[in-house]
């Protein structure tokens, strides 16, 4: 496996492994390897210090192998939505931050005015809000937005 600093030609800057760098070649030309900001597919390799072993101190330990996929054209469009969702929701609700699960509480009980908005909730809080029956939606992140 081989890592390379990756970038669009937005300048966006991203990692990503591959088997071989004929693989990395073979993907990019079928424009298998697209950006994660911008999901170009116009990218190239970006200069990367080289990783050199050292003798003189014990071998480091090897990262685990993390799960690949070639995405479709369907899977494609559907992490753009997914980052569009994203986007619109940040850009037309309030975010409330850290106070999310009391805002919506007082919405759904008619003690503060209802309106759109998005904050941080755990996992069980936000169960406890759903079974409240008060609406709530994780906002997804698309995995490589985290590259």
């Amino acid at each position: 496996m081989i890592k390379y600093a990756l970038a669009c030609e937005q300048a966006h800057e991203f990692e990503s492994w591959f088997p071989s760098s004929e693989a990395f070649e073979t993907q990019r030309q079928r424009g298998l390897v697209t950006c994660p900001f911008c999901n170009s597919s116009r990218v190239d390799k970006q200069i990367m210090a080289p990783s050199v072993a050292r003798t003189d101190k014990a071998p480091a330990a090897q990262p685990e192998a993390q799960p690949v996929a070639v995405l479709s054209d369907q899977e494609r469009e559907l992490r753009a939505a997914l980052r569009a969702l994203r986007e619109h929701v940040m850009k037309n609700a309030e975010n409330v931050g850290k106070d999310f699960v009391d805002e919506a509480r007082k919405m759904h009980y008619g003690e503060a005015e209802e309106r759109s908005i998005y904050g941080e909730a755990d996992l069980k809080e936000a169960r406890a809000l759903l079974e409240e029956g008060i609406d709530v939606l994780p906002i997804p992140v698309v995995p490589d937005d985290r590259n």
